[in-house]
């Protein structure tokens, strides 16, 4: 990593290092799934599009929405609402997005679809809560193992807690 120095004119060099301070840090794509709030690593989604007309494919589960043409590519659409045990009145298309995964061992192109994108941002590990930290939260995303952790987001005053999704365990359930 690379530290910048600057003269601040306290006295100090001014180098800062935000990983030391705060330790490793992880960025992710946030969305917004019904109330609540969610994230996947940035680094296994390759664009965010909004969502076009879907077709249902007979026989296949609820948790797959249908396929879509996405630049010339057929993508399938997974609605994690389904694994999450989310209810609620889900917007209509036009007023939703797709996160297109970049998987390298798919055999097609993978999309999920999102209320609402919010941003990227990055959080400290330290923010975190992974395995032995969730015991005690019973919600379904925890009980059936789909959710790395939960990322402590400081919100003003308070704290907004973000649901860190593992979307290769959500794929590897649709197989």
């Amino acid at each position: 990593m690379e530290v910048q120095e600057t003269d601040t004119g306290d006295g100090t060099d001014g180098t800062e290092s935000p990983e030391v301070a705060e330790g490793p840090t992880r960025q992710v794509v946030e969305f917004r799934l019904g109330e609540d709030y969610c994230a996947i690593d940035i680094d296994e989604v390759d664009s965010i599009v909004e969502i076009k007309k879907v077709t249902r494919i007979p026989r296949t589960p609820d948790s797959i929405d249908g396929v879509m043409d996405l630049r010339g590519e057929t993508t399938a659409i997974i609605n994690p609402r389904t694994f999450l045990g989310i209810d609620g009145d889900q917007p209509t298309s036009e007023e939703q997005n797709v996160l297109v995964l970049d998987r390298a061992d798919d055999k097609q192109k993978i999309g999920i679809r999102v209320d609402e994108v919010l941003e990227v941002t990055t959080h400290p590990e330290s923010r975190i809560d992974t395995d032995d930290d969730l015991s005690d939260l019973q919600t379904r995303g925890i009980e059936e193992e789909i959710s790395r952790g939960i990322i402590r987001k400081p919100s003003g005053d308070a704290l907004d807690l973000v649901v860190w999704i593992d979307i290769d365990v959500i794929i590897e359930q649709l197989k």
